[in-house]
């Protein structure tokens, strides 16, 4: 359910609205646009007993919201939510472009991506410094060290970082270190740890899990803003499907959908849906084609040495010649780089 403010309505009935919410046990979300204010309402316990709140003075309409996720649809927040960091608009005209290794896994290594990815035009440097991974012996990161390497390098080049957390004890520990706070798809439905970051002051790149309906994805974004962060970025990162010649099958139509029924800015990962680099730059202009805000690449100086997802990683020189193509494919779209 939501609660329409009329045209004009001071702070005072605002506050007197969302106070009546208070005490019947909801929660209340503001969402303040030029023309009027839109109060969200979610919690547990019966809708009917707020059917007073239109009597109210300044309030205009109460809607009820038949779908199941509320704070991400436009129902609530009818404009598009661009999520703004460090002169980085995620959202807005521009096609922000993630790019660095899967793994983090030595300074050198690090330094030499970071290097390539800042010429060739990325705005935001990626890498894990803790790795889920379908074996127990294969590498798991650097763990702290390699989100201390991230912040020297990313602060060396003037870049904003980008790198997952994996359990709630440690979004705090990768929060000092990190811009944006990535939740993996193997994580999209950790609600303890979506709860988490939801309480805390960064920007949160929230992946689809690979077995995941669109649904599913907003409702797991849902859990973060209903604990007070509204600045999440959804990422489409391939589903697994029956095909066998990629890793996962990129759901381009997972973009524009997203896009209709929710305000939150979404990007996609072509790295993790190809499996293997020669299909990326495909995929990559097919989802800005689709109107992704932008795209997380995997790149890496020395792919037939990576410690993690070698075979999907471009070289730099790959990358560079890849956001030449972005940026005429941005072009036609409206956009730029």
């Amino acid at each position: 359910m939501i609660v329409v403010m009329q045209h004009g309505a001071g702070r005072e009935k605002i506050d007197h609205v969302v106070s009546e919410i208070g005490k019947h046990g909801f929660k209340a979300h503001l969402s303040e646009g030029q023309e009027r204010t839109i109060i969200g309402i979610v919690g547990d316990g019966r809708l009917t007993d707020l059917q007073h709140l239109e009597n109210l003075p300044g309030v205009d309409a109460i809607v009820k919201v038949l779908k199941p996720f509320k704070l991400v649809g436009r129902d609530f927040h009818p404009a598009d939510t661009v999520v703004k960091l460090d002169g980085v608009e995620i959202g807005a005209d521009k096609v922000v472009i993630m790019a660095g290794p899967c793994a983090i896994e030595s300074e050198s290594q690090l330094y030499a991506a970071a290097k390539a990815v800042k010429e060739a035009g990325a705005k935001v440097l990626r890498g894990g410094a803790f790795k889920p991974r379908s074996s127990p012996y294969s590498f798991q990161g650097l763990g702290e060290e390699g989100l201390k390497l991230m912040a020297r390098v990313k602060e060396e080049f003037g870049l904003l970082s980008v790198t997952e957390a994996l359990t709630p004890a440690t979004v705090e520990l990768v929060a000092e270190y990190t811009d944006i706070i990535q939740i993996g798809a193997r994580n999209m439905q950790n609600f303890g740890l979506l709860r988490e970051v939801g309480k805390i002051d960064r920007p949160v790149l929230l992946k689809r899990g690979m077995m995941n309906t669109v649904e599913e994805l907003l409702l797991s974004a849902e859990y973060i803003l209903a604990e007070g962060n509204g600045r999440v970025i959804l990422c489409e990162r391939g589903i697994r499907t029956f095909e066998k010649y990629t890793r996962a099958t990129l759901d381009v139509s997972c973009i524009p959908v997203c896009k209709r029924y929710s305000h939150l800015p979404v990007i996609a990962d072509p790295s993790h849906a190809a499996g293997s680099w020669s299909y990326v730059a495909g995929l990559s202009m097919a989802a800005i084609a689709a109107g992704a805000d932008g795209l997380l690449v995997e790149v890496h100086p020395d792919p037939a040495s990576a410690l993690s997802d070698g075979k999907q990683s471009l070289r730099p020189e790959k990358f560079q010649a890849l956001m030449k193509q972005l940026k005429a494919v941005a072009a036609v779209m409206g956009r730029s780089l």
